[in-house]
C-alpha cells in the first residue's frame, strides 16, 4: 500500500481532537503532525497511513465531526518535498513537547 497525507483544518481544539479521535477509531492511521493557528482557532490535523484508510478517516471525520471543518485533503503517494515539510512541522511539535517534559521535571 501506498503512503498518504491527511489533512483536516477545524476551528477549535475542542474539534480538532473530536476529529482527530474520530479518524483514529475509523481507520489504521496516526497523527503525523498538528499546528495551531490564529491562537488556537484554526488547527489542522495531519495524519498518515496507507491510502484508503486515509480516505475513510478524513471522510469519516468530515462528516462527523462536532464542527464543520474549514478545509480537508487527501494526498496519495506524497512528492518528497510535503514528506520534508511534514517531518519539519512534527520536528517543531515534538521539540516543544519535549522542552515542556523538562521543564515539568
Amino acid at each position: 500500500m501506498s503512503k498518504a497525507y491527511g489533512f483536516i483544518e477545524i476551528t477549535g481544539v475542542v474539534a480538532a481532537i473530536n476529529a482527530l479521535d474520530i479518524m483514529c477509531k475509523t481507520a489504521d492511521v496516526e497523527l503525523a503532525s498538528w499546528e495551531r493557528k490564529l491562537g488556537g482557532r484554526l488547527v489542522t490535523l495531519i495524519i498518515q497511513g496507507d491510502v484508503s484508510a486515509v480516505n475513510e478517516a478524513v471522510e469519516a471525520a468530515v462528516a462527523g465531526a462536532i464542527k464543520k471543518p474549514a478545509s480537508y485533503a487527501v494526498i496519495a503517494r506524497p512528492h518528497e518535498e510535503i514528506v520534508k515539510l511534514v517531518e519539519l512541522s512534527a520536528s517543531r511539535w515534538k521539540k516543544k513537547t519535549d522542552e515542556t517534559k523538562k521543564e515539568n521535571k
